[in-house]
């Protein structure tokens, strides 16, 4: 607050001492304070859009973890995922160990993304955004779910080795049955429960201008060919990694790397976050 002081000059009749003689002004110096205040709206308005670009940034950094995360756990969980053979997993016990790590930060980062923007986006559609956070943490846990049965068929792998190797078909049997658990959770649950959570806070962002139009377009076509991917995995017209479930992951894949990037870099459309009179 800064006090700033005006001269106010007064004029004071007195009587003179001397009669007949003409009355004399006297100058008095009256101090009146003013305060020199910031506009309220400013003052109120800043607090919101920078605790808002705060999750941006949040949200931005769990994009790239949760897609770093992922992508990086498939080359160490081949040993169980691409093996035609039982035993590989248990030579490769400290590179499966890593693999499933990797998942486990990925089914943490995923649902953390939509707790991230739940505060921003719920001013806009509060129920559009609680239900993308449902979504997203039914997400982590069909991804957590999915790393608990890679490490029961690891162990079971070990078991196999330990054994013999034998040709009894029970391990084979349980070991496929195991892996086509994992394939379901995380190729086909994971897959549903990330698109349906996806399309929920795309809708948000399309409605509220937070991010360009152009951006939020491409989320909801993403999500929705991801959904079609699902859709015909359980159906069998296409296998889990496949060229055309890779094809149809593509698009949403980069999107969010994109819009991971803009919300670190330029965050949320602060005209849109400032509150109107």
């Amino acid at each position: 607050m800064v006090t700033i002081s005006r001269r106010h000059t007064q004029f004071v009749v007195q009587r003179s001492s001397r009669r007949g003689s003409p009355p004399l002004p006297e100058e008095k110096v009256v101090e009146m304070p003013i305060a020199n205040r910031a506009p309220e709206g400013f003052v109120h308005s800043r607090e919101p859009a920078d605790s808002s670009q705060g999750n941006a940034v949040v949200a931005g950094v769990l994009f790239i973890v949760a897609t770093a995360a992922s992508l990086l756990s498939g080359p160490f969980l081949a040993p169980l995922t691409d093996s035609d053979s039982l035993g590989d997993a248990a030579a490769h016990q400290g590179q499966v160990a890593a693999g499933v790590l990797l998942g486990f930060i990925a089914a943490l980062a995923a649902p953390g993304i939509a707790v991230a923007l739940y505060p921003v986006l719920r001013r806009f559609g509060e129920g559009l955004s609680l239900g993308s956070v449902a979504f997203r943490i039914m997400e982590g846990v069909f991804y957590a779910l999915g790393m608990l049965v890679l490490l029961s068929l690891s162990t079971l792998s070990g078991a196999f080795v330990d054994a013999g190797s034998p040709n009894d078909q029970h391990f084979t049997t349980l070991g496929q049955t195991m892996l086509a658990q994992y394939h379901w959770l995380a190729d086909v649950g994971l897959l549903l429960a990330f698109s349906l959570g996806g399309l929920l806070y795309y809708v948000v962002f399309y409605r509220s201008r937070l991010i360009p139009r152009w951006l939020s377009v491409w989320g909801i076509g993403g999500v929705v060919l991801l959904m079609i991917a699902a859709v015909l995995l359980i159906f069998g017209v296409i296998s889990p990694m496949s060229p055309g479930q890779i094809a149809l992951a593509a698009p949403i894949g980069v999107q969010e790397m994109v819009l991971a990037v803009w919300l670190i870099v330029k965050g949320f459309d602060r005209s849109v976050l400032m509150p109107r009179s």
